[in-house]
């Protein structure tokens, strides 16, 4: 059986022991921060990275040359190796397609997956990849198990601001192309105390009165508002409830 080598890019977030242990190869993306260039995971660590966006730093990334990916191709490519190449996400990177253009360059068993994730959902693919060639999976079955795995990955990302996206054009600054909608709030730790339901029950005897309206005086973006900026209109409330102290 042909030997299989996984090659990736440096988005995947894995650790660099993990990537040597296994022969994963990293075809690395590129960085421009505040006009200086680093090669990621090379020349700068994601703490770091993720240091900078919080500094509000000019920061964009552009993906590896075709020359890299080419050159990467041929060292590996023998007889009897294949090569799985799989990359982050087609829909946020031109990574996956230029790979898929240089797979076509070089003569070699080259496959190429978008696991159409980034961070931990491409590191999870590759994990599972590691999994499976050590099972003995044919690079033909290794397709199938990904595309049934990644058809059922689901990645949350929580966004911590939204500069970075407006600086690199991935959302509009006025403000993301959303109309009023409903917002629902939860509360992951709601509880009742047992000496607050006399106040619990005053408070859903009461009839609720119409909602006020948020009326915001100016067409700058959200960003720029200030607390002057907003006024509340038609803003009505019962008389405040007292409850003891919980203990």
């Amino acid at each position: 059986m042909a030997k299989q080598i996984i090659v990736t890019d440096s988005t995947s977030d894995l650790s660099h022991e993990y990537l040597k242990q296994h022969n994963i190869h990293v075809i690395p993306l590129s960085l421009t921060i505040d006009g200086k260039s680093y090669t990621d995971q090379v020349d700068i660590s994601s703490s770091e990275y993720i240091d900078h966006i919080e500094n509000d730093a000019d920061v964009k990334t552009s993906q590896p040359p075709i020359g890299r990916f080419i050159e990467t191709y041929e060292q590996l490519a023998q007889d009897d190796v294949e090569i799985i190449s799989i990359h982050l996400s087609s829909g946020l990177s031109g990574t996956y397609n230029t790979a898929v253009q240089a797979s076509h360059m070089v003569d070699g068993n080259i496959t190429v997956i978008d696991s159409k994730s980034i961070s931990f959902g491409l590191g999870y693919q590759i994990k599972q990849i590691v999994e499976l060639i050590s099972q003995g999976t044919s690079t033909e079955e290794i397709v199938k198990e990904m595309t049934q795995l990644r058809d059922n990955l689901q990645l949350f990302v929580v966004i911590g601001q939204l500069n970075q996206l407006i600086k690199g054009g991935r959302i509009s600054k006025k403000e993301c192309g959303l109309e009023v909608g409903e917002f629902i709030h939860t509360f992951g730790d709601a509880h009742i105390y047992s000496n607050h339901m006399d106040a619990i029950h005053t408070q859903l005897s009461r009839d609720s009165y119409l909602p006020p309206q948020l009326k915001i005086n100016t067409d700058k973006s959200i960003f720029d508002i200030n607390y002057e900026d907003l006024e509340l209109i038609n803003y009505e409330s019962h008389p405040a409830i007292k409850a003891p102290i919980a203990v």
